[in-house]
């Protein structure tokens, strides 16, 4: 292995012989000067892995050099180090992007810690990290039964997230394959719980957890007040991971006050979870209740055209008849307007709104080929979603409603989850096309793959016909239907879907902030 080359450039060096003779006893190959010019002609005459810069020596000054090197090889790591304190130099050198500052005199110990901090890091998170990994592997795994409560799901979830974005820093394939075999295992005991709980939570509510029809009557209207502007934003497809990586983002502007998760309800779709979530209803008692308000799969027509009004009369039945603005971002050019529009709004006890884009994205992933390439696995997937963020009028709306000092309550309608393995389903051509669950009469299906609602009433679905009823699929199958089969599975086959029961699509985020400052 080469060894490590430094640049130590001080005028006066003669008093660091002690320092120099200690890093190369440890193996590092250290080259000196005494001045900012001749520094700069041996960082173009060799290459160097790091470089201490004195800041005050004659000549080119430090901070001079600093920026002629940073204007070449932006990617040098550069340590400055100065007998001053003054906060202007700091800022300077700072904002030249140096990678760390030292205050003379440096004793070897910290030159030492320097030089593994700005090169040695990698390979120490990565050790650190797998150690830790394989630690939690069998705490997780111990963990994992088949009576696990839901908050029990829920830390498991987290964990699980965790280490996947943990490990996603260390590129570690092997760990990252023996993470998905416990992914794989939590998902199949996760369908089980469902399969076995779902139907009773929705019947007496006895130990249900939080699911969509809830959050605003829970989580939201019991914030709406008079004493500041609250603003509901639901990100479409938003999940647990993704919300993740969002979070330091957002938390340069805001205060994460709570933070949870809560259970869409099935199926994990925007006609069915997200109308539900502002219905403050189920399905069947929306189309019961407002029967002009919901419309079914079979039915024409937009299946989420009616948000706004049933949220309306959702906050109305809650005591909280107060206007509101509702806006669905579908598109960056009306963002911008939404977020020029926010002064306005803050004159409203309370705000909502919607973006689109990751449902969009995810949709957009199994048609457009750039974009699979963009996003071809999860880890590319999050980091699409980050970069759509920073870019974003959601990005702009963030920061403008810190600076109004508003309150932010941000969740989403459902997940999604990376499928990978078809299984087999036939219907009449009046079933629906969604790849993670169908509702129809004559369902021929793998009855391991699914969980069967036989009774779309037992679970609050709207029924069509009398021999109607639901399948869900589980874990990471996909529907596909026996004719034209190899192509169909092939076009499908690690896509992103919704509608159907795991971990990601179910177990989604809920998170209350407040404006910092």
């Amino acid at each position: 292995m080469a060894k490590i080359k430094i640049l130590w450039a001080d005028d006066e060096i003669d008093l660091l012989k002690p320092h120099i003779i200690f890093l190369e006893d440890k193996g590092y190959e250290v080259t000196t000067t005494t001045s900012g010019a001749e520094a700069l002609d041996l960082v173009e005459e060799q290459r160097f892995d790091l470089v201490f810069l004195d800041e005050n020596m004659p000549g080119i000054s430090g901070l001079e050099t600093l920026s002629r090197i940073k204007s070449k090889h932006s990617a040098l790591p550069v340590v400055m180090i100065t007998k001053s304190e003054e906060e202007f130099i700091m800022e300077e050198a700072i904002g030249s992007k140096i990678s760390d500052y030292l205050i003379k005199p440096v004793n070897p110990k910290q030159i030492l810690l320097t030089i593994k901090k700005n090169l040695d890091t990698s390979r120490l998170v990565s050790e650190k990290t797998t150690i830790n990994y394989q630690q939690e592997f069998r705490s997780i795994g111990m963990s994992l039964h088949n009576n696990m409560t839901f908050e029990e799901w829920k830390e498991i979830y987290k964990k699980l997230v965790y280490w996947e974005l943990e490990l996603d820093k260390i590129e570690e394939t092997g760990l990252n394959e023996i993470l998905q075999t416990q992914k794989d295992e939590a998902s199949h005991l996760f369908s089980r719980f469902i399969e076995e709980n779902y139907i009773d939570w929705l019947r007496d509510g006895e130990d249900a957890p939080l699911m969509s029809p809830n959050v605003i009557k829970e989580k939201v209207a019991p914030h709406i007040s008079d004493d500041t502007s609250t603003f509901l934003i639901v990100v479409d497809n938003l999940r647990y991971d993704q919300w993740e990586i969002l979070k330091p983002k957002i938390h340069e502007y805001f205060w994460i006050d709570e933070e949870d998760t809560y259970l869409s309800i099935l199926p994990t779709t925007t006609q069915y979870a997200r109308n539900a979530l502002f219905a403050g209803l189920m399905p069947s008692e929306i189309e019961k209740m407002y029967p002009k308000l919901w419309v079914n799969d079979e039915e024409e027509g937009g299946k989420n055209m009616s948000e706004e009004e049933l949220l309306g009369l959702n906050l109305k039945r809650l005591g909280k008849d107060t206007r509101y603005n509702y806006y669905k971002v579908l598109n960056q050019s009306f963002g911008r307007k939404v977020v020029d529009e926010i002064p306005n709004m803050m004159k409203n006890k309370f705000n909502v709104l919607v973006y689109n884009f990751i449902d969009m994205l995810s949709h957009a992933r199994t048609d457009t080929n750039v974009i699979k390439e963009l996003a071809e696995d999860e880890s590319a997937y999050r980091s699409l979603t980050l970069s759509w963020f920073e870019h974003s009028s959601f990005m702009e709306a963030i920061k403008v409603l810190a600076s109004k000092k508003a309150q932010v309550i941000l969740t989403t309608d459902h997940g999604s989850i990376k499928v990978k393995n078809p299984s087999k389903v036939i219907g009449d051509k009046n079933v629906n096309t969604n790849l993670r669950y169908k509702q129809g009469k004559n369902l021929s299906y793998e009855s391991k793959d699914v969980f069967h609602i036989k009774e779309p009433k037992d679970a609050f679905l709207p029924r069509v016909n009398m021999s109607q009823s639901f399948i869900f699929a589980k874990n990471d199958l996909f529907f596909a239907y026996p004719n034209n089969y190899n192509h169909y599975v092939q076009y499908y086959r690690d896509t992103f879907q919704h509608g159907g029961i795991s971990l990601e699509e179910m177990m989604v985020p809920l998170v209350k902030l407040s404006p910092k400052g």
